[in-house]
């Protein structure tokens, strides 16, 4: 048994590297997809010429990708237990950056599902017409699915998700080496959009605008760091090797994309994405491009797995400090945090019903949340190097200092550029989450002051014991309850309801035939209230020198369909008794056998 209980405790936890890759990195792989094409839509502004840029502003995003995994396989080392740039913010930079690290990662993640599922969803539309006007709809089901897939295990998701990630991948990879080796005219898809006339100056404003709009290639990447947990032993080299994994991969692809897409002189054109421009001119238009751009679709839909990997972990971590309710700390049968889960769940879809699921009404609020988490991990790594001061340290510290800075401009840049189109929204709900998990926080210490937690407390007094047991009939439901208040204390004392005096006299006459030795207090209610009345009767003994138990005699049926037939005044007595009274309530089942 000890063993097999071991096992079961461990369940859902065994990710490798592919199914990490599979289950914790789609947000970051899929963000090829809009990521360059955000960067080129931000470059166009200032002519077609200017669009030479985007293979040196890749290589400094690329660069800035280096930064963070290198920086992401320090936190996985330092915080195994995960919880990423909120870990090293409570451990390096204290309580209020922590809050600020937290909010942010949790609305990112929220927003990645949002925005994965609208995006997923979009794409589907686009090669099915049909379910262009169910977007909505489309969205909810894929969600469902989610949701459904990863209360059975972040691993069992992974084994979902890697078949549509070995074919986007191998169908990127492709599209690269075959587009940069391609002799026949590339494929021409879309509508033109006519001459493109520069309508501002390229300068120093627009070339940061750009980084940042590319920037969102990089988002996903924290999610790694975040989801430690849920790797297989040793989790910390395994996750690391993910990290890695995905850096490189992610790495190859963005500056192959972006080659390919100035040696094709691929611009924006209408009704069509850069990566399906670049798709057509290395396969054509056959059915290589048709697989490619499905795999495409799904990928930006399963994204939203990335946040099931990595938020439920974060929030079980600050149930754990105290700054989230407890229960988001309990982990199910299996092995997943499933409230954690639901949560994050129920957000995403308030989030997409109250848009309707359109993607251009979420990407305004995007990527902030996960750029302000950068930041914050980083500048958390460069105070620790500092105070630890390990083997090279100055060089660990310049590290974590340039991408901190690299990604701080990034984040100025989004709020500037998007606040009035929409991003002042992040700025509203990431400091009322803050103040959320500071209530949360003041209240479960001003709990832990009125328990005395921490402290030593008088010593335990044995005390004379009363139970008072609710009755209506003579039955065997009766005779079950009272054995068992008999076992349960000194005093048995079974309490019933009569309207009038003739009641009374009728109850008192069938209990003393019964002769079951358990004195019997019949209580007067014109309204029969057993509630009320029992209520009454607890609070009138309360002030003897005597523990009170209460026992309830609960009624299981066969088949849960007739719960709703019984109980219902037990239920309402014990609530009201919790709430008004400190006796000790039980319950005592009784099961029905259909």
């Amino acid at each position: 048994m000890p063993l097999r209980a071991g096992k079961h405790a461990d369940e859902g936890h065994d990710l490798g590297v592919l199914g990490g890759l599979a289950a914790l990195s789609l947000d970051a792989q899929s963000s090829v997809a809009y990521g360059p094409e955000a960067m080129m839509l931000v470059l166009v502004a200032a002519g077609t010429g200017a669009l030479s840029y985007a293979v040196p502003l890749t290589l400094v995003i690329t660069g800035m990708l280096a930064l963070l995994v290198v920086s992401y396989t320090q936190v996985i080392a330092a915080h195994p237990e995960g919880g990423g740039a909120y870990a090293v913010a409570k451990l390096n930079l204290g309580r209020v950056a922590a809050l600020l690290a937290a909010a942010s990662v949790v609305v990112d993640y929220v927003l990645t599902v949002a925005v994965s599922l609208a995006a997923g969803a979009l794409s589907l539309g686009s090669v099915f017409p049909s379910l262009s006007h169910h977007l909505l709809l489309v969205s909810l089901v894929g969600l469902a699915l989610l949701t459904a897939v990863n209360m059975f295990g972040i691993a069992e998701s992974a084994k979902l998700l890697m078949l549509p990630t070995v074919v986007f991948v191998v169908s990127i990879f492709a599209v690269i080496l075959l587009g940069m080796l391609h002799t026949h005219p590339v494929a021409s898809i879309g509508t033109s959009l006519g001459p493109i006339h520069a309508t501002t100056a390229l300068g120093v404003v627009l070339v940061l605008k750009a980084f940042a709009a590319g920037s969102s290639a990089v988002t996903g990447v924290e999610a790694i760091a975040n989801g430690v947990p849920a790797f297989r032993e040793p989790r910390v080299r395994r996750a690391q090797s993910t990290e890695v994994s995905l850096g490189v991969l992610l790495g190859i692809m963005l500056i192959g994309l972006a080659i390919l897409i100035r040696a094709d002189h691929v611009v924006p054109r209408g009704g069509v994405t850069i990566l399906a421009q670049v798709t057509a001119g290395a396969f054509g238009t056959g059915w290589p491009f048709y697989v490619s751009n499905l795999a495409v679709t799904l990928v930006l839909g399963l994204a939203a797995n990335t946040s099931f990997g990595g938020l439920p972990v974060l929030m079980s971590l600050l149930a754990k400090d105290n700054r989230l309710p407890h229960l988001f700390y309990l982990r199910a049968e299996r092995a997943v945090y499933r409230y954690g889960i639901l949560a994050l769940a129920l957000a995403a879809m308030l989030l997409l019903i109250a848009v309707n699921a359109q993607t251009s009404k979420l990407i305004p609020l995007f990527t902030i949340g996960v750029f302000i988490g950068f930041t914050i991990s980083q500048v958390g790594l460069v105070r620790h190097w500092r105070r630890t001061r390990p083997r090279r340290w100055r060089a660990r510290v310049a590290v974590n200092g340039i991408g901190a800075a690299m990604t701080a401009v990034a984040v100025v840049v989004f709020l500037s550029s998007k606040f009035l189109a929409g991003a002042w929204v992040v700025t509203l709900v990431i400091p009322m989450l803050m103040y959320l998990f500071s209530r949360i926080e003041s209240y479960y210490a001003e709990v832990a002051a009125e328990l005395h937690l921490g402290k030593t407390p008088g010593i335990p007094r044995r005390r004379a014991s009363i139970v008072v047991v609710p009755s209506s009939t003579v039955s065997r439901l009766t005779e079950r309850a009272l054995s068992a208040a008999l076992s349960l204390g000194e005093t048995v004392v079974a309490v019933s309801v009569a309207g009038d005096e003739q009641e009374r006299e009728r109850v008192t006459q069938n209990w003393a035939q019964w002769k079951c030795a358990v004195p019997l207090e019949v209580l007067l209610d014109p309204h029969r209230s057993l509630v009320r009345t029992v209520l009454s009767y607890v609070e009138s003994i309360q002030a003897e020198d005597a523990t009170i138990t209460v026992l309830i005699p609960e009624i299981i049926p066969g088949k849960r369909r007739h719960e709703i037939l019984h109980n219902q005044r037990g239920r309402l007595l014990e609530r009201a008794l919790k709430a008004r009274t400190e006796v000790v309530v039980a319950t005592l089942p009784f099961h029905i056998h259909d």
